[in-house]
């Protein structure tokens, strides 16, 4: 495989989506990336959750992401299945962690308990509750075991269509290759062309 050094991305990485998982560790990558890089960072969750978690007018978030994509350089994260014609499209690389059920379960885990006991504010000042992370429907815990396998199953087959045939891929199966990529070692995880 071959491998990339950090210390000179501007060649092969300017327009990066992080895609992954619900509670892979999108978010905290991808702005980690952004930082290191000195690029924009996009958060897809951010501009689409106003307060009392009020999705964002669609004519709107399609606005301030084309508006943030349309620059030379970025990095987005999230799967917005609808923003893919300005994200996927758009972007030069594409980095997938595709860590197992049981990492992205417990980190899911992890950061609902956190949230709830902290308090934690995100999106638009919201917070996450007892009641709607363990006993409703839009549980993110329960949104995880719904989605994982169908997650996986998708970014292949969309990987293998021919419109994205010129994106490169970085494929991290563990967050020790996620953070190895962080600190300059691409050894481990090499690009692949997403119709291989």
């Amino acid at each position: 495989m071959a491998s990339f050094e950090l210390s000179r991305p501007s060649d092969t990485m300017r327009r990066i989506v992080v895609v992954g998982s619900s509670c892979a560790g999108k978010t905290t990558f991808a702005a980690q990336l952004a930082d290191r890089l000195s690029s924009p960072f996009v958060q897809l969750d951010e501009l689409h959750w106003g307060p009392d978690w009020t999705p964002a007018d669609e004519g709107d978030l399609r606005r301030n992401v084309d508006e943030a994509t349309a620059e030379q350089r970025w990095v987005v994260d999230g799967n917005y299945v609808h923003l893919r014609d300005l994200t996927w499209r758009r972007a030069d690389t594409l980095i997938w962690l595709n860590y197992s059920f049981f990492t992205v379960f417990g980190r899911a885990l992890w950061r609902t308990v956190s949230r709830v006991v902290w308090r934690t504010r995100i999106y638009s000042g919201n917070r996450e509750s007892f009641r709607l992370s363990f006993m409703s429907r839009d549980s993110i815990l329960l949104w995880v075991i719904k989605s994982y396998s169908t997650r996986r199953l998708e970014i292949p087959a969309l990987l293998a269509e021919p419109k994205f045939a010129d994106l490169q891929v970085l494929e991290f199966k563990t967050p020790g290759q996620a953070r190895r990529f962080l600190r300059g070692t691409f050894a481990t995880a090499g690009p692949r062309r997403a119709n291989q």
